[in-house]
């Protein structure tokens, strides 16, 4: 089975590792090219370029799909298959139709629920018990392909998108060399998305993160894991946006309390009230500041029980 990769961040690449390691031909990589991250906007290479390039892979790296040159290059190649996993733009219909087989696309949800940019962190957000991996075959519409293949991921009540998205990448390579080998003996099989069940998981933003403390507190725990690493929930502490990293539910004591009010500071960390329940606050990250736990934030701040935030 000849093999042409399509992948961008990391997640890709523990899927291209597991397959370069497999009985599988990975005939060439195609990523996007380099381009500025971070604060400092340097110029930084995709982890699929760098690996293709350290383990002689071949690497195209088009700044159009639509480019002459690179549809030739895909064709002269033959693959029987792509897999596309994380890549970042939508193939059109006459790169979908270059390879002898057809396109893959490995999903981190179980389609025909969270179509879209990051269906791992919608999952958390609105408090799902389970999640998945979705391999389909891919037409020109974003995620709509027929399923070829699934496996479910349960969410853990303390999982964050960042420890539900390791176990799925781990998920996925197992599920993504099972599907390709069934595809390679032809025992596999197409099911059409149940268009009734279509939900949707666009991309993130900062405007996402503002914490409501009128909320119940199980929203805003749901949030606060769903959110990491970015943009992250917060709220604001003396007119700085302070972002809440980690947080456990637990009982609201008895009283009256307004909704971001904190409560009691502790050694694990500092109580404010929500709606329901209280949020018992851990890890936090002020503006201009480090990431630290929650305990010496409230002694370096002299944090006292009544304190508002938000």
């Amino acid at each position: 089975m000849n093999i042409i990769f399509f992948g961008s961040d990391d997640f890709a690449l523990v899927n291209l590792e597991r397959l370069a390691r497999s009985s599988f031909s990975v005939a060439a990589c195609v990523t996007q090219p380099d381009k500025p991250k971070g604060r400092g906007m340097k110029v930084a290479s995709s982890p699929i370029k760098e690996f293709a390039l350290k383990n002689k892979i071949p690497l195209l790296l088009p700044a159009d799909l639509r480019e002459i040159s690179f549809i030739n290059a895909l064709k002269e190649i033959q693959a029987d298959l792509f897999v596309v996993i994380a890549y970042g733009k939508i193939l059109p219909a006459e790169i979908l139709n270059i390879p002898k087989i057809f396109c893959i696309n490995v999903h981190g949800s179980l389609l025909p629920k969270y179509r879209g940019a990051a269906p791992i962190n919608w999952a958390i957000i609105h408090g799902d018990r389970t999640t998945g991996v979705t391999v389909i075959k891919m037409n020109e519409m974003m995620d709509a392909g027929e399923i070829v293949s699934q496996q479910t991921i349960p969410i853990e009540e303390q999982d964050t998108a960042v420890t539900l998205r390791a176990k799925m990448a781990q998920t996925s390579t197992e599920l993504l060399l099972k599907t390709i080998q069934s595809i390679a003996e032809k025992k596999f099989q197409l099911t059409k998305q149940d268009l009734t069940s279509v939900s949707h998981a666009p991309r993130l933003s900062k405007e996402l993160g503002v914490i409501k403390w009128k909320d119940k507190a199980d929203t805003i725990h749901n949030l606060v894991r769903g959110l990491l690493p970015w943009p992250a929930a917060y709220t604001y502490f003396n007119g700085k946006r302070l972002k809440i990293l980690e947080t456990h539910l637990t009982v609201l004591p008895s009283g009256k309390f307004a909704p971001g009010e904190i409560l009691e500071i502790k050694k694990e960390g500092f109580l404010v009230a929500a709606a329901d329940k209280a949020l018992l606050i851990k890890q936090v990250h002020l503006e201009d500041s480090k990431p630290m736990d929650a305990h010496s934030f409230a002694i370096g701040y002299r944090l006292t029980p009544g304190t508002a935030l938000g």
